[in-house]
């Protein structure tokens, strides 16, 4: 049996509580391409409700994945970017859908 402790000493599990669920690797995708306000990313993802959004947003915000930048302004506008951590993350997005791709056209 694995202790607990050995799971959250594993690097993959650590890197699954950081980006495991499916809207937070969709938003990270997303953002990949650069700077999206919140209605944006609520466009793009088709099917998340804005509470869960918002609830994703601020786990990656907390897990230091994303930078929120809000402008004083009326309305005011909320922008979401990738910081330096959550760019390191390209490389497994791509290779997540170089796999994907592949899987799908039956090449693997």
């Amino acid at each position: 049996m694995i202790s607990n402790k050995k799971i959250l000493d594993c690097p993959v599990a650590t890197t699954i509580n950081l980006i495991g669920n499916k809207w937070k690797l969709l938003i990270i995708r997303d953002l990949i391409s650069g700077t999206k306000r919140f209605g944006e990313l609520r466009k793009s993802l088709s099917g998340i409700s804005q509470r869960v959004l918002t609830e994703n947003l601020r786990a990656l915000e907390t897990d230091n994945l994303i930078t929120r930048k809000v402008y004083a302004e009326v309305p005011p506008r909320v922008e979401y970017s990738l910081n330096k951590t959550g760019q390191s993350l390209k490389p497994i997005i791509y290779s997540m859908a170089d796999w994907g791709t592949k899987y799908k056209n039956g090449e693997l």
